[in-house]
């Protein structure tokens, strides 16, 4: 028999990552627990890219798994080639059961292409992905 599931989540500190989290969170308390892995990263590593979450913001989302009774790893590359890249290594690395990311809004033109990373982790990955809108 395999061991718990493990769920990656892609964040970024943004009402969408905020979904992600919310969704893996949710995800694993009705499996009856799992680890999960949450991959921050910024444009190739950048920390002064907005999608770089600060210390206060990765040690909240812990604060919240330790909460919910759930085993995690935080992981932060300032290498990282990009956003998907880093979550698909993680899910490789992890042998990720599922992978949750966050998707915005976008305009009727804009909804011909997802954003990069984000295809690039559906069309990638070797688990099942999970995109998640935030809510309305």
């Amino acid at each position: 028999m395999s061991g718990p599931t493990t769920i990656v989540v892609g964040y970024v500190p943004s009402p969408e990552g905020l979904a992600a989290v919310d969704y893996a969170v949710e995800h694993a308390r009705a499996v009856g627990g799992a680890r999960i892995v949450l991959v921050n990263s910024g444009l190739r590593g950048q920390d002064s890219d907005p999608r770089f979450a600060s210390a206060e913001d990765l040690d909240a989302l812990s604060a919240r798994f330790d909460a919910a009774g759930l085993e995690h790893e935080v992981r932060q590359s300032a290498q990282a080639l990009s956003p998907g890249e880093e979550i698909l290594a993680a899910a490789e690395d992890v042998g990720a059961d599922l992978i949750v990311i966050g998707l915005r809004r976008r305009s009727p033109i804009g909804k011909l292409f997802l954003g990069s990373s984000s295809q690039h982790v559906i069309l990638d990955a070797a688990c099942p992905v999970v995109a998640v809108k935030r809510p309305e």
